[in-house]
Formats: C-alpha cells, sequence, structure tokens
C-alpha cells in the first residue's frame, strides 16, 4: 500500500511541476491541466517520495515536482516493478507503461547534483480509468486488467521514415499480432540507421519490458541494410531457430529460400525477430511462426500456465 504525498502539474513541458494537491485524471489522456497529457504511453509520472528524500540528504534540496514528476508516493519503490503493474487510487487506474527514460539534456538538479534520479528511479504510467488524486489518498496494486503478451512494431525504410513510401508492413504485422492474442503498445517507423535501431531496440526492451519487438525491412544486401546487425549488438542470447525456420518455411513454398539476412535474438526478457519488408513475405512469415511464438515466450517468462506446469 502506498500514500500519495503529492500531486504535481505543469502547463509547459521541460519545465518543474507544481503540487497542486488534488487533480482530475483523463482516461486516455493523463492529467488534466498538465502538458505531459496525451495519446502516448507516457501520460503520468511517478516517483517514490523515499527517493527523493534519499536524494534530499545528500544536499539536493528539492521540493516534489522538481524532477518533472506527477505523483510522490510514499510505500513503493517503483523502479522494482515490472512494466504492466497497474495501480488503484480511488477509481483511478494507471498501468506502469515504461522505466526510466533517456535524459537528453541535464537539468538544474543534474548541474547541482553530477546527478538526477527521474530518469533512473522514475516510471510512466497510461490512465486506464479516470477520476480524482489527492494528496495522502492510498495507492495500491492490483490485478492486471490486460494480460495479452506485448508487441513492439519497428518498421525500418529511409524512404518510410522520410515520408515518400507507404508503410505497409509494419500495419499488416499489428493486425496479425492483435488477431493472434497479442497486444501492439508501440509502433515505429525509422530510417535504416543502425545506432538508432539499436537504441530504439534497448530502449523497448529495458524500459518498456515488451514480450516480443517485430522489426520489418532492412535485412537485405544493401550496405543501408543494417538491421540483423544492429539486433545482433543488442541481444544477450541468440536465438537463431525462428530466423532459420523462416527461411526454411519460404523454401517449403516458394521453392528457395529467401536472400535475406533476418536474425532472431533474445534481449534479457525481449524476443526480438527481424521480419523481410515485403507485404507478402510478412504475411508468409507470420502465419508460420506466430502459433509457435507465445510458448517460447512463456518459457522465457517462467509462465507455466499453459505448459503444463514443465
Amino acid at each position: 500500500m502506498g500514500i500519495v504525498r503529492a500531486v504535481c502539474i505543469s502547463d509547459r513541458r521541460g519545465m518543474q511541476k507544481v503540487n497542486v494537491e488534488t487533480a482530475q485524471f483523463e482516461e486516455g489522456f493523463g492529467i488534466c491541466g498538465d502538458a505531459h497529457g496525451g495519446n502516448w504511453h507516457r501520460q503520468v509520472s511517478l516517483l517514490s517520495a523515499e527517493k527523493i528524500d534519499e536524494f534530499n540528504q545528500r544536499g539536493a534540496d528539492v521540493e516534489s515536482g522538481a524532477f518533472g514528476e506527477n505523483l510522490v508516493v510514499e510505500g513503493f519503490d517503483f523502479r522494482e516493478l515490472p512494466v504492466g503493474t497497474t495501480f488503484q487510487c480511488n477509481d483511478v487506474i494507471l498501468e506502469m507503461t515504461q522505466i526510466g527514460k533517456e535524459c537528453h539534456t541535464h537539468c538544474q538538479i543534474y548541474q547541482k547534483m553530477g546527478e538526477c534520479i527521474m530518469p533512473t528511479q522514475g516510471v510512466f504510467a497510461q490512465v486506464i480509468c479516470g477520476g480524482t488524486i489527492s494528496v495522502g489518498d492510498e495507492m495500491k496494486i492490483i490485478e492486471r486488467a490486460d494480460t495479452r503478451y506485448t508487441v513492439a512494431v519497428v518498421t525500418l525504410s529511409d524512404k518510410g521514415a522520410q515520408g515518400e513510401r507507404e508503410d505497409t508492413s509494419g500495419p499488416l504485422i499489428c493486425e496479425m499480432v492483435e488477431d493472434a492474442g497479442y497486444r501492439v503498445v508501440e509502433r515505429l517507423l525509422l530510417p535504416d540507421e543502425q545506432k538508432q535501431i539499436e537504441q530504439e531496440l534497448i530502449r523497448l526492451a529495458d524500459r518498456r519490458q515488451v514480450n516480443l519487438i517485430l522489426t520489418t525491412g532492412g535485412t537485405g544486401f544493401s550496405e543501408r541494410d543494417r538491421t540483423p546487425e544492429a539486433t545482433m549488438a543488442v541481444a544477450t542470447r541468440n536465438a537463431p531457430g525462428i530466423a532459420d525456420a523462416i527461411r526454411m518455411y519460404s523454401l517449403s513454398i516458394t521453392g528457395r529460400a529467401m536472400l535475406g539476412r533476418g536474425a532472431s535474438v533474445i534481449r534479457n526478457k525481449t524476443v526480438i525477430v527481424n521480419l523481410p519488408g515485403s507485404k507478402k513475405a510478412v504475411r508468409e512469415s507470420l502465419e508460420y511462426i506466430l502459433p509457435h511464438l507465445k510458448h517460447g515466450i512463456q518459457i522465457l517468462l517462467g509462465d507455466t500456465s499453459d505448459c503444463g506446469g514443465k
């Protein structure tokens, strides 16, 4: 059980927030009057009161809202909770969607202390049900409303990222995985830049903790096709059987093996699979591997509910 110690908002991004004591939370948006509200996964930010107290004991002397956090809560170490944890406070239900964030510009706190705890200790959430939260209210962890495995879909295309070509494979992947019982939580369209691909794969696996990342494109023989290299660079374990199975299936139905260089790996608790760029190849690949991927994810997460306890 946690206790809300501050409810903070600001009318502009990049500003310290002010403790307004009470606020209205809107489903699918965030906090009314707060600049970070919107149709995205970082609608509400949360920070443990104990982490702020520890930081102040080192001489920071900051007040609630100084890190840009919306809710300061005593009793939870948010950093130790997994993405997907669901909180209830009065009628408000929040689902944790991301741990920490990248700090692109050093704030005044960082300049004074040489560090800022929000990028490492703060978490983000979406508003699942709206209502009012005030200082002193109790917050508790409840059972997750949506237990489907989560998926991020990443399309790699220079022309697509520049708006010169329509992405048709990404939407197809989203449709097929949703129909197969997964939940798509993020979709990206990126240029074939290896460093950027690596950064996004790491963010999706480590901060968003998605169960499955499916990429499409960037697996050919062109020098600009760097998706397999980026995928292998972020791996903690290799899982070549998935990519090999896709190639063998292509051989069985087309009479030739695909020449794509797609890779398949594991990063911590996330499976990453490179798919080809064409709609036809994407459809064929997913029709074959989707029925089998869930079992692999279950084993990876230690979920034996559908595995006969083994």
